[in-house]
């Protein structure tokens, strides 16, 4: 996820956290210790990113392909990173300390922000195409949710509305209130949402505007998180028709398909709306692969594929109601993958990221990011750098795509 949600979902917790422990009698402790549960949260919910100063040291794409969302986004190492952030505060933060030597509640809520924000980074990052590997190195595969788009205005509206409602300065809390309305709204004229996604942002942002008045930011914090957890599901339900109506689609064309994978990216603000990126191979032909990428409408009478965010599928123009449209394809060999795997390090390195890869024209992309043509930040020009060092060091993550390679 993005780090506007990261830093908005550790704020919720930090504040839900101060307003579940009982109250602190004295004024000044009690804003030390609201401003030290959501620091750490808000800090613990963004941590893991700081794996971002090792994309260096990798030349692009690599860097950022193998150590971004690596270990630092791992379980293992989600203890020393605490660890880290306790040490931090005990150290620079003078009346924080004071504070922690003579209550234990706070030690205690601390405790529960910092531990609970790194996992929630982990378990938001998890949701969308993208995937993590959390339990490396003891089992390095990649898991993907498939469910949630990187970039989710629903998180910002349903958290961020309670929280900038209760900024006490008035022209701060307009501000930040203006800009939480005012950026889905560029998205929408920029032709990455649907108007009928606006529509419900803006009912979000009122309902958490009108709770927060009437019944204080605990209960519309609350009510935030009913509405991101409700959300969360909804997409979890709507991936699987998605995934379904993928199988069947591909099955309907070819009774005997063989589908390896599917990788699902939803649109943003938008259950109906998805991404569709499917491997599949043919019987019969041992060595051939198909890549396919197409949007799809989970409600083609409501919502047909024309009317999906053009800036996000970018490739469809025809006008009819379809649900499925495959946009491009490309066939490939599994002998000729796994030879440019053996005989290119690099490759081999992109490999241990690469999901949905497509080779064409000397150039290794991956499509989940883009379509066809569009070099994204996942795309390695292998053969304009042939003879380049190899990439060191290479973490061991598991290749998405063992399937392919025959490495089972």
């Amino acid at each position: 996820m993005d780090n506007l949600t990261h830093t908005l979902a550790g704020l919720a917790l930090g504040e839900l956290t101060h307003r579940l422990l009982p109250a602190e009698p004295d004024p000044q402790r009690a804003s030390t210790r609201r401003r030290l549960l959501l620091t750490s949260a808000a800090v613990a919910s963004n941590f893991p990113d700081l794996d971002l100063i090792f994309t260096k040291l990798a030349p692009e794409p690599l860097g950022y392909l193998l150590h971004h969302r690596g270990h630092t986004h791992t379980l293992l190492y989600a203890l020393p990173q605490a660890l880290l952030m306790l040490a931090a505060i005990w150290l620079l933060w003078p009346a924080a300390r004071t504070l922690l030597r003579t209550n234990g509640t706070v030690r205690l809520g601390l405790c529960a922000t910092t531990v609970l924000g790194l996992l929630l980074h982990l378990g938001m990052d998890a949701m969308n195409v993208y995937g993590v590997h959390p339990f490396a190195p003891f089992d390095p595969r990649w898991f993907y949710g498939d469910m949630i788009f990187i970039v989710e205005p629903v998180f910002w509206l349903a958290l961020g509305t309670p929280l900038a409602a209760h900024v006490a300065r008035p022209w701060l809390r307009r501000t930040f209130l203006a800009l939480l309305l005012a950026v889905p709204l560029l998205f929408t004229l920029g032709g990455f949402l649907q108007w009928g996604s606006l529509a419900g942002l803006a009912t979000i942002w009122l309902l958490a505007l009108a709770l927060t008045r009437r019944q204080g930011e605990r209960t519309a914090l609350v009510a935030g998180v009913a509405v991101v957890l409700g959300f969360v599901l909804v997409q979890a339900y709507g991936a699987s028709l998605a995934r379904a109506q993928v199988a069947a689609d591909l099955r309907r064309a070819n009774p005997d398909v063989r589908i390896v994978d599917t990788a699902l990216s939803a649109f943003p603000a938008n259950p109906l709306c998805w991404t569709v990126i499917s491997v599949s191979g043919e019987e019969g032909d041992g060595d051939g692969y198909r890549v396919r990428r197409g949007v799809l409408s989970l409600a083609p009478g409501i919502a047909p594929v024309a009317a999906c965010p053009f800036m996000i599928h970018g490739e469809y123009v025809g006008k009819e109601p379809k649900d499925l449209a495959w946009t491009w394809e490309e066939r490939g060999a599994k002998a000729r993958l796994q030879a440019l795997r053996a005989s290119d390090c690099r490759v081999d390195a992109w490999l241990r990221f690469a999901r949905m890869p497509s080779l064409a024209n000397g150039f290794a992309t991956d499509v989940r990011y883009g379509p066809h043509g569009s070099h994204n930040f996942s795309t390695l020009p292998y053969a304009g750098q042939a003879g380049t060092p190899c990439p060191s060091p290479v973490p061991q993550w598991g290749y998405p795509r063992a399937d392919l390679l025959d490495l089972h």
